[in-house]
């Protein structure tokens, strides 16, 4: 029994028709092997000449076929009646005499330029792949072959990129997944048969990988618009680890949402490939522009949309790109918060390591908010303040303002952006329930402070080493103009301690200024006159005395003391359009015979009046005044300085006492101080007939509301920070030299997560939270030898000393030191043990503070580290991409100095 004849294909009948009339063949009628039938209009026009099709199921009818032809038509019969069937009668008319089969192969060959030869897995692939290329040849034909044999892959993409309308270079997961995002071009797609839509799919799959299977399966079903959201839900789904909390949920998601690929029941691999393959769509469109951020953003609100139809939003915290996923990522840290605030005198530390791993989860999301990721981490450093030991009350107040420099004027900044809070309320719970035990130690400091302030100054104590505010100009700018130094002088109005840790950050940060402290110590500051406010604190800085005024007593106090210098207040900074500074003060600070300019810089005093100190970063980008002034006092000293601080408006919280005076945050001492309060009198007290009453805790005025506030008792206005800074010369001062890091250790390094007895301990290393720091070039490395004195007081205790002591005596280090570069050993163990005493790694301001080297030569110094222990290019130390934290390879170490295992 012969094989069943198959209808014809308009296109391949048409296909053969043009190459019979290309043979030049004189008859006028071909009999064609097919199921006579013929649905379509029965005259063709090709090639100008008109050739009429007629079936024929009998002989019969091909002879009334024959006929019945017009003159100048040519005919082509279609019928499954075989040569003997026909007669030779019948088939003397015919071209070859002969019914002749329509092998969709000869037209494939024909299609592509008459190439010479198929390549035989080509034909292996099925007839469907020639049907295809007959049936759905482009307009303009198919692309020439570049050689003599059509290739299995030129055939199929050919046909793919046609039938898809899409490039053939684009056929990859990425340019599937943009072409998913297009109804129109998938519309073709979903009317071819199953046999062609499936080979494609085959195709596709070793073109652009595992995820063209779950793809062209979505569209098929009428959802490929939607397939990156629900690439964006897949790795939610079919997670790589198979046991985790929430399976059931993602089970029985996987279940309702396989009518969206058809029914397709997507394996592990499948899904992880679509999910990559969506997120990478996500980050590549938003990195476009703000037409491609629209569109992302469109598309992660249509992921949530069918994650709400599913039922899986509570699996939406796993994903790193989902804005909801990145809000249950920050409630479950405000959890770990709320858990972490200490019930007793401290937070317990496994409470605030947990709390930091999940702040790596929220820090981790591709869409997370800055600021709220920025009072994440505030609040994380909070907790590990929390956690420190308070200790006893300062026996002084050196003591108590070194304890608002070193280490209040950092919790002030954190507590800043946490009582700015956050817009979810789960989150600002915790945030407040964390503020308000932050501030009960604060407050105790607070009142530790204003009780030595008003013993301190009604006793008129000796200030000793204890800088007043009336002393600068005496023991810190005259002591430089007598070396020769002119000096820039910056009277950064209303900036506190808190103010000030961020003011430095931003001027140090491109290394092009060094911040000097006296001996190389930490930071100090300045007690403010009193009461805090500018008539009396910045009169009495610029008069060299205590002393009370406005800006007319102040520039001729000014004009007493240094007749060659140069006071601008804020309307002589103002300059026309185009320029920054006036350039009068331009002129001034290029002048050599002006040894001492001065500026006052309002910026952030204005700000208690008008906008929210609270939520404002102080740095060069926010105090614009402060980076246009260094950009033209290069070859001075600068030093920074203040008048008073400031305190915050509490709103709702804030006490109003009553007060006859007006002022905000002091009164006269006609009535006894209350709880909140101290009496305060002596020669500092400028106002007030020399005697006031200043209120200690930052929630209480006596004015009318503002955002902020300063007059009062508190460390955060009394205490006057100082920054001296040159530009790359650390000899600019004598008896000052280059300031180690500032920041406390709780304020950079987390505290270590206690694993479980049966976990690996370095796992716990490796999910510690990572903040993100802005990268900072090296310097260069220029380390004194005499440097190495300081690392003695602060290095923690040495966690493998057996290795690091084999290390410095091996022969292959004695050989790789180089003199010309000298680290000296001491420097190199330090280093070393700081790094494994923090699991391998260490911030690069941790390694500064550790190992006793200058905030601003840690970049030389650990890449002298590295040159030193990098044998035959294996590095040994590695910097991470965020260009701050350091790795110490121990094996490498081990394996490369030939060291044994300690």
């Amino acid at each position: 029994m012969s094989a069943p004849v198959t209808a014809a294909q308009p296109d391949a009948v048409r296909r053969k028709i043009e190459a019979w009339l290309a043979e030049n063949d004189r008859a006028e009628t071909i009999a064609l092997t097919a199921r006579p039938e013929w649905s379509t209009e029965p005259v063709l026009t090709i090639g100008g000449t008109s050739v009429r099709v007629v079936p024929c199921p009998t002989p019969l009818a091909a002879r009334a076929a024959l006929h019945d032809r017009a003159d100048g038509e040519r005919l082509v019969l279609l019928t499954d009646l075989t040569d003997s069937e026909l007669g030779d009668g019948l088939l003397a008319h015919l071209s070859k005499q002969t019914v002749r089969k329509i092998d969709p192969w000869d037209l494939v060959r024909q299609m592509f330029g008459g190439v010479n030869a198929l390549d035989p897995t080509l034909v292996r692939v099925g007839r469907w792949v020639a049907n295809a290329l007959t049936d759905h040849a482009p307009a303009n034909g198919w692309p020439t072959p570049p050689g003599a044999i059509l290739t299995r892959d030129f055939a199929l993409r050919s046909l793919t990129s046609e039938l898809l309308d899409l490039p053939s270079t684009e056929l990859d997961d990425s340019g599937l997944v943009q072409w998913s995002t297009d109804a129109r071009r998938q519309l073709r797609f979903t009317t071819l048969p199953d046999e062609v839509a499936d080979g494609i799919t085959t195709y596709l799959t070793g073109t652009a990988g595992r995820a063209a299977v779950p793809v062209m399966a979505a569209v098929r079903a009428g959802h490929g618009v939607d397939i990156i959201a629900l690439g964006l839900l897949a790795g939610l789904l079919w997670p790589a680890h198979s046991e985790r909390v929430g399976d059931v949920e993602a089970a029985v998601g996987r279940t309702r949402l396989e009518p969206r690929f058809g029914g397709l029941r997507l394996t592990s691999p499948q899904a992880k490939a679509l999910h990559q393959a969506a997120e990478a769509w996500v980050y590549r469109t938003v990195d476009s522009g703000l037409t491609g951020r629209d569109e992302a953003k469109r598309m992660l609100r249509r992921a949530e949309s069918i994650a709400a139809e599913v039922g899986i939003t509570a699996l939406l915290g796993a994903s790193t790109v989902l804005p909801s996923g990145f809000v249950q990522r920050l409630r479950a840290f405000a959890d770990a918060v709320r858990l972490a605030v200490p019930a007793g005198t401290s937070a317990l530390p496994a409470a605030v390591a947990r709390a930091q791993s999940a702040l790596a989860t929220v820090e981790a999301h591709r869409a997370a908010d800055p600021r709220r990721v920025e009072t994440a981490r505030m609040a994380v450093r909070l907790l590990r303040w929390l956690h420190t030991t308070d200790g006893a009350a300062p026996a002084t107040l050196l003591d108590a303002l070194h304890r608002q420099v070193r280490q209040d004027g950092w919790v002030d900044r954190a507590r800043l952006d946490v009582f700015a809070g956050d817009p979810d309320q789960q989150v600002a719970e915790a945030y407040r329930l964390l503020h308000r035990a932050v501030d009960v130690r604060r407050s105790r400091h607070d009142q530790q402070f204003a009780t030595l302030l008003a013993a301190a100054t009604s006793a008129e104590t000796e200030p000793g080493t204890l800088l007043r505010v009336e002393d600068v100009l005496d023991r810190v700018v005259q002591p430089v103009l007598k070396n020769g130094r002119r000096v820039l002088l910056l009277v950064m109005d209303g900036m506190g301690a808190a103010a000030a840790t961020e003011l430095a950050e931003s001027v140090t940060r491109t290394g092009t200024w060094v911040e000097l402290t006296l001996d190389g110590g930490p930071r100090t500051g300045v007690l403010a006159a009193l009461p805090t406010v500018t008539e009396a604190s910045r009169c009495s800085l610029l008069s060299g005395r205590i002393a009370t005024g406005r800006q007319q007593a102040e520039r001729k106090a000014f004009r007493e003391r240094f007749p060659t210098g140069r006071l601008l207040h804020k309307a002589a900074l103002r300059a026309g359009a185009g320029a920054a500074l006036d350039p009068e003060v331009l002129a001034a600070l290029d002048d050599p015979s002006i040894p001492l300019v001065a500026a006052v810089v309002n910026t952030i005093d204005d700000a208690l009046d008008r906008s929210d100190p609270g939520t404002t970063v102080w740095g060069e980008d926010t105090i614009t005044a402060v980076g246009d002034l260094l950009a033209s006092a290069a070859d001075r000293v600068v030093i920074l300085v203040s008048d008073h601080g400031h305190v915050v408006d509490r709103g709702p919280e804030s006490v109003t006492l009553p007060s006859g005076s007006g002022e905000n945050r002091w009164r006269p001492s006609t009535e006894p101080a209350g709880d909140a309060e101290v009496a305060v009198a002596g020669s500092r007290v400028a106002l007030g007939g020399g005697s006031v009453v200043l209120p200690w805790r930052e929630d209480v005025r006596y004015g009318p509301r503002k955002a902020g506030y300063h007059g009062g008792a508190s460390p955060a206005e009394a205490v006057i920070p100082l920054l001296v800074l040159s530009a790359g010369d650390e000899l600019a001062v004598p008896g000052w030299a280059g300031a180690p890091v500032a920041s406390p250790d709780w304020w950079r390094e987390p505290l270590p997560e206690t694993p479980p007895p049966s976990a690996d301990p370095a796992s716990a290393t490796r999910r510690r939270s990572r903040r993100p720091v802005e990268e900072q070039p090296d310097g260069l490395f220029d380390l004194a030898p005499a440097d190495v004195a300081q690392a003695a007081a602060s290095q923690p205790a040495p966690i493998a000393p057996d290795l690091v002591t084999a290390l410095l005596a091996s022969d292959r280090y004695a050989q790789r030191r180089d003199p010309r570069l000298p680290l000296a050993d001491e420097r190199v163990g330090a280093l070393l043990n700081t790094l494994i005493a923090g699991g391998d790694r260490a911030t690069l301001d941790t390694l500064a503070a550790r190992s006793g080297v200058p905030a601003h030569r840690i970049n030389g110094t650990v890449t002298v580290l590295r040159r030193l222990l990098q044998v035959e290019g294996y590095p040994v130390i590695t910097v991470d991409a965020d260009g701050r934290t350091v790795h110490l390879n121990r094996k490498l170490l081990i394996e490369q100095f030939e060291l044994e295992q300690r």
